[in-house]
């Protein structure tokens, strides 16, 4: 089933539990987060960065392909344009059959991320698209260059952002960062900042930056408003070592049978993860 995130965010937040939504970037890696939330009939998002779709598969091939593949599974699955910074490419995505768009427009002051951003809700409407907005930071593993409490998200300038831009759901950054941390190390979250940025809004709130962040920060984050979880790095790791694990057991390995086995070793990380945000079976 080919849809937005509007109803599965709404049952999300309504049941307090929260969805998936794994960084992809091509036929396998989509295929795979569909096949594994199609096992545990859970709603699932499918993410494209932006970097990834202007690189690597732009929004009128891999539309197509990640919409056939919903349409023949039956769990919910959406198609979100991950970090949307340009207009232009924003609307193409919508025009083009995403049925989701994230709008990030945290550069600017708050004035000009709410004009952005309600600018694109506008728009999607047409489209009975959904639209998800970030208001405040995130900061990034890769050069040590973390979220810092100057960066976290404002209760108050979060629910003026929610209020007049009428998206579906809110991006807030209460701790958490992209990219990989080291190993062992396991981010400080801002759980009260989180509560009260939830009982400001009401609405759905979105964890970006859930690679690394630890099983009982992600629990706690369902448990205090967290609706759709953010994961790129720990899935893209998972193919990178299923791919390790095969050419040390075969240097000669086929290369459509070493992606083959791939595709199926990386489904058991989305199934944790779909364990963890309480997910599983919510699928209409």
């Amino acid at each position: 089933m080919y849809v937005s995130m509007k109803g599965m965010l709404k049952r999300a937040n309504e049941g307090n539990y929260a969805v998936m939504a794994i960084n992809c970037f091509n036929i396998e890696t989509a295929r795979a987060v569909i096949n594994a939330a199609q096992s545990l009939r859970a709603p699932i998002i499918i993410n494209i960065v932006q970097e990834h779709m202007v690189n690597h598969c732009d929004s009128n091939l891999i539309a197509p392909i990640v919409k056939k593949l919903a349409q023949r599974a039956s769990v919910e699955v959406a198609l979100n344009f991950d970090h949307g910074e340009e207009i232009g490419l924003l609307k193409k995505a919508l025009v083009d059959g995403y049925s989701s768009v994230m709008v990030d427009a945290s550069r600017y002051n708050l004035e000009g991320n709410i004009r952005m951003t309600r600018e694109i809700v506008e728009f999607a409407q047409q489209f009975d698209a959904s639209v998800e907005g970030e208001i405040g930071c995130m900061g990034a593993s890769e050069g040590d260059n973390y979220t810092d409490d100057d960066m976290k998200t404002n209760p108050d300038e979060a629910l003026r952002f929610a209020k007049e831009t009428g998206i579906d759901a809110l991006a807030i950054s209460f701790g958490s960062s992209h990219g990989n941390y080291p190993e062992g190390y396991v981010p400080e979250f801002d759980f009260e900042r989180l509560k009260e940025i939830k009982e400001k809004t009401k609405m759905p709130l979105v964890l970006h930056g859930g690679s690394g962040s630890g099983d009982e920060n992600i629990k706690k984050c369902v448990e205090f408003g967290i609706n759709k979880i953010n994961v790129g790095c720990d899935f893209m790791n998972a193919n990178v070592d299923s791919i390790k694990k095969h050419l040390k057991k075969d240097p000669d390995i086929n290369y459509w049978v070493m992606m083959h086995q791939v595709e199926i070793d990386s489904q058991e990380l989305v199934k944790k993860y779909i364990h963890l945000s309480g997910s599983e079976g919510k699928s209409l």
